[in-house]
């Protein structure tokens, strides 16, 4: 059965990293330094809303799998 839990906690940490790089906005690093026009506060609408509720959904289920991996082992 642990087997199971680390393909699942593969399969997630693969899919959480995607969805957590896609979120990356225009300007990469350089807004990290200021060189970037947008605003501090902004409203995720649409696209952006639906990858956030998904991150949030990939890091309840990793941490879930996690747990009852090592509850399991």
């Amino acid at each position: 059965m642990p087997v199971y839990f680390n393909i699942a906690q593969i399969i997630i940490s693969v899919a959480l990293t995607v969805a957590i790089l896609l979120q990356i906005r225009s300007g990469g690093l350089g807004s990290v330094f200021g060189g970037s026009d947008h605003a501090v506060y902004r409203t995720r609408r649409g696209v952006e809303r639906l990858l956030f509720n998904i991150t949030i959904g990939l890091v309840i289920a990793f941490f879930v799998i996690t747990i009852l991996n090592v509850i399991v082992s």
